[in-house]
């Protein structure tokens, strides 16, 4: 889907993202799983890893919305989703009125991973809300590769 300002999209993502409605997430989550699992991608992915909120947020917001839609996906492509084993270690700035530059910034060595040994040669699906620059998940995708995993992938429920 495509993110454009006040457009469908937007209030949607902000439904799920800041309203509490995290069954938008895994109702979508279940479509794209659908449409990912009837192409054969599942057979492509071990498991699936949602990028991770600071826990200060994830206690504020009561729930990280990039989960919900990992759960969505793992119950429709039959591919457990792991919380944990990413992490957030730094608290940052909303990326929501930066720039390209400033996203990378703000992201840069702001994840870990909780246990190498869980995605040692693994193949990972990436799941985020949205996509803008790619920062976040460039970030997060370094992480994992340096942890050695053996693949990364991403799916986003919509682009900006």
């Amino acid at each position: 889907m495509k993110f454009t300002k006040q457009g469908n999209v937007q209030k949607v993502l902000h439904k799920l993202k800041y309203n509490g409605h995290q069954q938008i997430g895994i109702t979508l989550g279940h479509w794209y799983g659908h449409e990912l699992s009837a192409a054969s991608l599942n057979k492509e992915f071990d498991f699936i890893l949602p990028v991770p909120l600071h826990p200060d947020k994830l206690k504020k917001r009561g729930y990280n919305q990039s989960d919900t839609f990992a759960k969505g996906l793992s119950d429709s492509m039959g591919l457990p989703w792991y919380q944990n084993v990413l992490q957030k270690g730094t608290f940052n700035e909303t990326q929501t009125n930066k720039r390209r530059l400033e996203r990378w910034q703000n992201v840069k060595d702001v994840y870990c991973v909780k246990d190498a040994t869980v995605i040692a040669n693994q193949r990972i699906l990436l799941v985020d809300d949205v996509v803008t620059t790619g920062s976040t998940l460039e970030a997060c995708a370094l992480t994992l590769v340096e942890a050695a995993c053996k693949e990364v992938s991403i799916a986003t429920i919509a682009t900006a």
